[in-house]
């Protein structure tokens, strides 16, 4: 799995949990775009993250490849969907790739085999409460 958004910084509970299970997660960005100071950097962070996953299917070295939050530089333009939808036709068909955040481009939604939504309808978030160690962290 390689996150576009989480924090190299940040040790989260997927983390952890991919730990015991011996599941590679490689956490590329810069925390929440939408708090960002630095846009420009978080562009260039989600084009090296790119790059990377790009690789990863390039390689074919795995059945499944988890392109965590890749919708939303997508979604700001920061990377080119026709670039992503080029890659994915090349790969192994054998091999399963999922992209996981909201609104995800029109091109990719028609490309995939499924598409799920998940919508909140609440959350702690919303009331101030930070994420919790165990539960979201």
């Amino acid at each position: 799995m390689l996150q576009f958004i989480k924090s190299k910084k940040h040790k989260y509970g997927e983390h952890i949990m991919a730990e015991r299970l011996g599941i590679d997660i490689v956490p590329l960005g810069d925390g929440f775009t939408w708090e960002s100071k630095n846009i420009e950097q978080d562009k260039a962070l989600a084009r090296e993250c790119w790059l990377k996953c790009k690789d990863a299917i390039e390689a074919g070295k795995h059945d499944i490849v988890i392109l965590d939050e890749l919708t939303y530089p997508l979604k700001y333009g920061w990377l080119s969907p026709q670039e992503v939808m080029d890659t994915l036709k090349a790969r192994n068909p054998d091999m399963h790739v999922v992209i996981t955040g909201r609104d995800a481009p029109k091109e990719i939604v028609e490309f995939a085999d499924l598409v799920s939504e998940v919508r909140m309808i609440k959350h702690p978030f919303k009331k101030g409460i930070r994420a919790q160690i165990g539960i979201e962290m």
